[in-house]
C-alpha cells in the first residue's frame, strides 16, 4: 500500500498551516455518521474546496484533473456500477496499461481504493477532482447510457429512471428549475442554475410520453388532460436531501412542456439572520417585524426571493403563544406550527376570499403571499389596521414605488398612510466563486461609480474561473435590500401628498441605502461583482 494511504486529512491540512486542531475538533464535533472531515470544513466555511484540493495534491504529490472536458474512456467507467461511483465519490476515467486512473474526491479513502481493485482486478491510480465536478460527470456519463434503452410498451421502468436521473442533476448541480421543452424530434432538458437556463444532454421524443405520464401522476395530476395547462407537487428524497417540486405542464406546437421548480428543504431559510440583511438594515427589519401590528411589503420580480425572505421572517415570529396563519399560491415550503392555506381559484379560493376567512381564525400575523387586486389590498390593509401584523408581496421595481401601486389599485391615501409598517426591496446577484476569487485594482470608470454613490473602493474582487464554478467566476446566490421604514415624518409626507420623487429624497437624506448601495457595499466586500450589481440596479436610484 502506498505511503499516502496511511496519512489522515486533517494531518496533512495541519501541515500545510491553512487550518488549526481547534477548527478541526469543532468540525468534527458537528460530523454527521457519515460526514468526511474534508465535506465538514468546506461547508463550516474553514477552508475553500480548491484549497483542500490543493493541500492533497502538493502534500500527496497527486495530479488534479477537471473532468468537464476530459477525454474519459467509457470502457473503463462501465467497470464500477452509478451507485458505487456516486456514493464513494469516485469515476474512473483511463487505463494505462494495468493502472485504472481513478478521479476521486477523496484520495485517502483507501477502503474505496481497495475495494475498487478488488473488483476490477487493477492497480488503482488515483487523481483528485471536484465533489461537483465528479457528481455532476458522474450523473452525465451514466444518465446518456442508460437513457439509449429501448422503450417497451407497457413497462415504466425508463421512465422512473429517467425522472429520477433529471432530479439527482439538478440537485448536484443546485439547480432552482428543470425544463424538458420539446421539439419536433427530441426533448431538450435544461436546468436554471445561478439564475440562467444551460442546456444538458436531450432526450428521445420517444421516451417523452411514458415521462410525462410519470410525472403526472405522482404530482396528482390528470394524466389525460393534454390540452390545458396543470399545476401540482411532490415532495421526494434526491441525493439524501428532502426537496419539494412544484410541476408545472403547458401544451406547446410539439406537445407539452414540463418546468420542475426545485425547492430544497434544507436551504430554506430558517432565521431573519439568514436571509443576508447588512448588519444595520437586519436591525431595523428585526424592529420592524417586531411590531404588533402593521403593514409589510417584500417587493422585487419574480425569482428575486421574496418568498424565502417572507419564510425567513414568519418562522423568527414562530412562537407557540403566535397564530400565524398564511395564504400562498402554491404553498413552496411546508413550516412546522404555522397554519398554511393553499389558493384555488377553481373553487373560488383566492387570496382575498382566503383572507376573509383567516380573520375570523383569531390570527396574530398573517402572510398573503401576492397582493394581485383592489380586495386583496383592501382586506390586508384593514387586517393590519386591525391589529394583526400582515407579511405580503408586490411586484414593483423598487421598495418606494410600493406606495403608488397601492393607490393605483385604488386604496384611499390615509388608509396606507395608517397600515404601512415598511417596505422591503430585494433582487438576487451570483456570489464571486471562493475557490477562484482573486484581486486587481480598481479602475477609474469603477472608481467614479462608487464615489457617485458616496462610496470608495481601491480593489475589485473577481472570479477568474475553475473547475468548481464550471469556469463561470460565479458559484451561488445572494440577495442585495433595500429597505423602508415609514416613520412619522413619511407619513407627514404622504399625508401632505408628496410626491414619490419627493418622499426619495426625504429617505436619502435620512442615510437610507436603496439597492444598487447594498450591491456596491457587497462587491466591496468581495462577495459578487459591479456587474452583478448594476444587472438588477440602477446607479441613478
Amino acid at each position: 500500500m502506498a505511503d499516502f494511504r496511511k496519512k489522515k486529512l486533517g494531518d496533512l491540512l495541519k501541515e500545510t498551516g491553512i487550518i488549526t486542531e481547534l477548527q478541526i475538533v469543532e468540525a468534527l464535533s458537528m460530523k454527521k455518521q457519515d460526514g468526511k472531515l474534508g465535506d465538514l470544513l468546506v461547508d463550516q466555511g474553514y477552508i475553500t474546496e480548491k484549497q483542500l484540493l490543493d493541500a492533497l495534491e502538493i502534500q500527496l504529490k497527486l495530479e488534479s484533473v477537471s473532468l468537464y472536458q476530459y477525454p474519459i474512456d467509457m470502457s473503463v467507467v462501465e467497470l464500477i456500477s452509478k451507485d458505487f461511483a456516486r456514493s464513494k465519490l469516485l469515476l474512473p476515467i483511463k487505463k494505462e496499461h494495468n493502472r485504472l486512473i481513478v478521479a476521486m474526491n477523496d484520495p485517502l479513502d483507501f477502503y474505496a481504493i481497495e475495494e475498487l481493485e478488488f473488483s476490477t482486478g487493477y492497480a488503482v491510480r488515483p487523481v483528485i477532482a471536484t465533489r461537483d465536478d465528479l457528481l455532476q460527470t458522474i450523473n452525465r456519463l451514466y444518465d446518456s447510457k442508460e437513457v439509449n434503452i429501448e422503450y417497451v410498451e407497457g413497462e415504466d421502468a425508463p421512465a422512473v429512471r429517467i425522472f429520477n436521473q433529471l432530479l439527482e442533476t439538478g440537485v448536484s448541480l443546485r439547480a432552482s428549475d428543470i425544463h424538458l421543452d420539446q421539439t419536433e424530434r427530441q426533448v431538450s432538458v435544461r436546468y436554471r442554475v445561478d439564475g440562467l437556463l444551460r442546456n444538458e444532454r436531450p432526450l428521445p421524443k420517444t421516451l417523452m410520453n411514458a415521462l410525462v405520464a410519470r410525472i403526472k401522476i405522482i404530482a396528482g395530476l390528470n394524466v389525460t388532460e393534454t390540452r390545458l395547462p396543470q399545476d401540482g407537487r411532490i415532495s421526494t428524497t434526491v441525493l439524501g436531501k428532502r426537496v419539494n417540486l412544484r410541476v408545472a405542464t403547458l401544451p406547446t406546437v410539439f406537445g407539452e412542456k414540463i418546468v420542475l421548480r426545485i425547492l430544497d428543504m434544507s436551504n430554506m431559510f430558517r432565521k431573519v439572520e439568514d436571509i443576508g440583511l447588512e448588519k444595520d438594515i437586519l436591525a431595523d427589519y428585526r424592529e420592524l417585524i417586531a411590531q404588533p401590528s402593521g403593514l409589510i411589503l417584500l417587493t422585487g420580480p419574480t425569482g428575486s426571493g421574496k418568498t424565502s425572505t417572507l419564510y425567513g421572517s414568519i418562522n423568527e415570529l414562530n412562537h407557540p403563544e403566535s397564530n400565524i396563519i398564511t395564504i400562498e399560491d402554491p404553498v413552496e415550503y411546508q413550516l412546522e406550527g404555522i397554519n398554511q392555506v393553499q389558493v384555488n381559484t377553481q373553487i373560488g379560493l383566492t387570496f382575498a376570499t382566503g383572507l376573509r376567512s383567516v380573520l375570523r381564525q383569531d390570527p396574530n400575523i398573517i402572510m398573503v403571499g401576492e397582493i394581485r387586486d383592489k380586495e386583496t389590498a383592501e382586506n390586508s390593509v384593514r387586517a393590519a389596521l386591525t391589529g394583526h401584523l400582515v407579511f405580503s408581496t408586490l411586484h414593483t421595481n423598487s421598495a418606494i414605488e410600493a406606495i403608488p401601486r397601492l393607490l393605483d389599485m385604488g386604496i384611499e391615501p390615509y388608509l396606507i398612510v395608517s397600515a404601512l409598517s415598511g417596505v422591503v426591496a430585494q433582487r438576487l446577484v451570483k456570489t464571486i466563486c471562493k475557490d477562484c476569487a482573486d484581486t486587481r485594482e480598481a479602475t477609474p470608470v469603477e472608481r467614479e461609480i462608487f464615489e457617485r454613490r458616496n462610496q470608495t473602493i481601491d480593489t475589485i474582487t473577481f472570479g477568474r474561473g475553475c473547475d468548481v464554478c464550471r469556469h463561470t467566476g460565479y458559484r451561488g446566490r445572494m440577495a442585495i435590500h433595500e429597505l423602508i421604514v415609514i416613520t412619522e415624518e413619511v407619513r407627514q409626507l404622504m399625508m401632505n401628498q408628496a410626491s414619490i420623487q419627493e418622499i426619495k429624497q426625504h429617505i436619502k437624506q435620512q442615510g437610507v441605502r436603496f439597492l444598487v448601495d447594498d450591491g456596491l457595499i457587497k462587491v466591496k466586500a468581495g462577495k459578487t461583482t459591479l456587474e452583478e450589481v448594476l444587472r438588477v440596479a440602477s446607479i441613478n436610484e
